[in-house]
């Protein structure tokens, strides 16, 4: 059956179930809690509940009041009724794929691989990432192998199965941006697999992750550009979908207004909406329209790519950065070669994260599971040229 036509409660029964049989999970495991399930599927507690009902019912967990719920002790006799030839197939692209033993076998002949999943390199954001990853595993024995997942959820859930099957014994993982992230994710934890998050964690699961805290980095560019004058600040996400990581940013943008005794104008928070080079040079983009009337005075732009665009459209309408308008980006879009910044940007410390994502998962690598990790990082402003009072108008 199709998993899209599957109602949701059925997909989570089927999803435990490919594991029991493939082996991934075995008698007595314990599978993750109803909230963490409740994230990871984007679904009800009521859905995660009569998935688990089902599940115990026909024998493949059980359920212990107080402690939660595991696989069941005999389930060599169950089986998945009616699968399709493409489940079949992505069941045993599973199996090699979430093996440690086998992921051992193949670092032992090829090399200790560890790999990065990172969404793209189109910004010197995901470069420092890099440059900080190879920074610590300069010396060491592992070697490096990065998949870009071209913000595609189902090739992020490729290239997990797809590095391990190849022999990596750790995962970096930059998740793509989604309503709901890769169940694939969900299954490393259940798996015990060594992974670490960076830029982003997943709500209601617990896993090591390094990221910056999203939030206060917009209360430092909202009081950076309220400290100059302005009032009128709108903040610009060009992600489809909004991320933790997006929600956070405008979580603080809203709480920094709110400190200073500011209304929360719907009208200065763009986001969903997507541009390109493209959109930029041929013009009529809705944010041609939105900065020719002058709404605002300064923006905030979740990414150092947005900010870079926001500037262009601004010198193609004769008005400069920042005598018409201001500019605040979270990162720097320039390579960073000198001391000098161009654009006013909050600083995440890419390369820290980076270092500290690594180390985290040698540390697990080499001492074996224990407590999660999670670090966030305290964000700072740089200020460049791209800031200043608003004009008069």
């Amino acid at each position: 059956m199709n998993n899209e036509r599957q109602p949701l409660y059925m997909q989570i029964q089927n999803y435990f179930k490919r594991r029991i049989n493939s082996g991934q999970l075995q008698a007595g495991d314990q599978i993750p809690t109803e909230r963490e399930l409740m994230a990871a599927f984007s679904v009800s507690r009521i859905t995660v509940a009569n998935a688990l009902a089902q599940l115990a019912k026909e024998g493949w967990i059980y359920r212990v009041p107080g402690k939660g719920s595991f696989v069941g002790k005999d389930v060599s006799s169950l089986g998945i009724a009616q699968e399709t030839d493409r489940g079949k197939e992505a069941d045993n692209a599973e199996k090699p794929g979430y093996s440690p033993a086998r992921g051992a076998e193949a670092a032992a002949s090829s090399g200790k691989t560890i790999g990065f999943i990172v969404p793209s390199v189109n910004d010197f954001f995901a470069l420092r990432l890099i440059r900080g990853i190879n920074d610590v595993l300069r010396g060491t024995p592992y070697f490096l192998n990065i998949v870009l997942t071209n913000e595609s959820k189902e090739r992020e859930r490729e290239a997990i199965a797809e590095l391990i099957r190849m022999g990596a014994v750790g995962l970096i993982i930059f998740p793509v941006d989604a309503e709901a992230y890769n169940e694939e994710i969900l299954a490393l934890k259940v798996n015990r697999f060594p992974f670490v998050l960076i830029d982003r964690y997943l709500p209601g699961v617990e896993t090591h992750f390094v990221c910056s805290d999203s939030r206060k980095g917009a209360e430092l560019a909202v009081s950076r550009l309220w400290e100059l004058g302005h009032r009128d600040i709108a903040v610009c996400s060009d992600s489809p979908l909004q991320t933790i990581t997006v929600q956070d940013r405008i979580a603080g943008y809203m709480d920094a207004l709110k400190q200073k005794g500011a209304l929360i104008n719907p009208a200065l928070m763009l986001t969903e909406f997507s541009i390109g080079a493209h959109d930029v040079e041929q013009g009529g983009h809705m944010l041609h329209r939105y900065i020719g009337s002058r709404l605002a005075t300064a923006y905030i732009t979740l990414n150092s790519t947005l900010g870079s665009h926001i500037a262009a459209i601004a010198a193609k309408l004769n008005m400069s950065v920042p005598g018409d308008l201001s500019i605040v980006t979270f990162d720097d879009p320039s390579p960073g070669l000198d001391n000098r910044a161009r654009f006013t940007h909050v600083a995440q410390s890419e390369e820290e994260i980076g270092k500290q994502a690594t180390r985290i998962l040698l540390d697990a690598l080499n001492e074996g599971p224990g407590e999660y990790r999670q670090v966030v990082l305290e964000p700072f402003l740089v200020e460049g040229t791209t800031t200043g009072p608003p004009s008069a108008r």
